[in-house]
């Protein structure tokens, strides 16, 4: 008798403690957008090498800021879409804020960008750059799937190995091989979590 009880308890533990991070699991990114993301590190990998741009660092920039904003407009035009469209969001501004905790990483990004070419430091900002965005995705332990985390995992593994082995900002394939990766399994994550297209 009392063993059903404890059990019945420990069900109902079970199942608060489920609703509880259900309620927590921010699904306002896109798995597809993420996966484009991706291929678009990918796209401006293979048209830097394919095309022989000229090896100045303001080309390469040029390509690399092109691909930033084409992954941006996807994934937050994908996450303003969720927001005034889906059911889930009640367009309550809350349920945005775990996308505005990247915020402070995103910006130290922006920052250590500008002063690494402002001191002309190029072949550190492939290795800055992954690290930092796999801060931003460590930061989503709570709020996205836990397999995120292993994503941003391998964002720091390959920024930190970036930093002492990537010489030569020219040679795109680093960057956009990372990140196709990267994004491509970000994607698949989201897509398998939310078992559906988005």
């Amino acid at each position: 008798m009392i063993a059903n009880h404890i059990h019945d308890a420990l069900a109902q533990v079970r199942k608060m403690r489920e609703i509880i991070l259900a309620k927590r699991n921010f699904r306002g990114y896109s798995g597809v957008a993420r996966a484009l993301g991706g291929l678009a590190a990918l796209c401006g990998a293979a048209f830097i090498f394919f095309t022989r741009i000229s090896k100045t660092p303001e080309s390469h920039l040029l390509v690399w800021g092109a691909v930033l904003c084409a992954s941006l407009v996807i994934n937050y035009g994908a996450l303003f879409w969720w927001f005034l469209c889906d059911k889930e969001s009640e367009r309550d501004l809350r349920k945005l804020l775990p996308a505005i905790d990247a915020l402070p990483a995103l910006g130290a990004g922006a920052a250590l960008t500008f002063a690494l070419i402002s001191r002309q430091h190029y072949d550190l900002l492939f290795g800055v750059w992954m690290l930092l965005y796999g801060l931003v995705h460590v930061s989503y332990r709570l709020s996205l799937p836990g397999e995120n985390y292993i994503v941003g995992l391998f964002y720091i593994l390959c920024g930190t190995a970036g930093l002492f082995a990537f010489r030569d900002f020219y040679n795109p394939w680093p960057m956009g091989i990372v990140f196709f990766a990267g994004e491509f399994a970000g994607g698949y994550i989201f897509k398998k979590d939310r078992g559906a297209v988005r």
